[in-house]
């Protein structure tokens, strides 16, 4: 497994942890590193981006997936469905270093791993659609926003 993968998964656990608690990114995250020890797992620049990013980014992300998702809102989704989606879309829209096909496909093979039966369709189908329905294009290997 990749340590970007490992990363995701871990920041995939603190949103979710953050989501359900209401903490912030920092209390979360020594939340998280007291509870699990992270054994030689170390918090670098990406983990430290992907999380703070969601966290400041957060209503933009939602008004996106609320917008693309049908019948759908964002507080009836599940936890880990909701941040998947959310580290997905900031991904796309803010990670220049990060493909757009990467980031859409980063996000399935999370939902495969922690989400329900239905997750990863459910999760490819929104990204896809704001991947198409908004100002984010694919620049050579990079996904960058406009």
């Amino acid at each position: 497994m990749s340590s970007r993968r490992r990363t995701r998964e871990v920041v995939l656990q603190i949103l979710y942890g953050m989501d359900l608690s209401g903490l912030r990114h920092v209390q979360a995250i020594s939340d998280y590193e007291r509870e699990f020890s992270l054994h030689g797992f170390e918090t670098d620049d990406f983990m430290m981006d992907l999380i703070r990013g969601v966290q400041e980014h957060r209503d933009e992300i939602d008004t996106l997936i609320t917008d693309a998702s049908e019948n759908w809102r964002v507080d009836r989704m599940s936890l880990v469905d909701r941040n998947i989606i959310r580290m997905g879309i900031y991904e796309m829209l803010y990670s220049v270093d990060i493909p757009l096909k990467v980031a859409i496909n980063e996000a399935v093979e999370l939902a495969k791993r922690f989400g329900s039966g239905e997750s990863a369709s459910f999760i490819n189908g929104i990204l896809d659609r704001i991947s198409r329905n908004s100002d984010v294009v694919e620049s050579g290997d990079s996904g960058e926003a406009k």
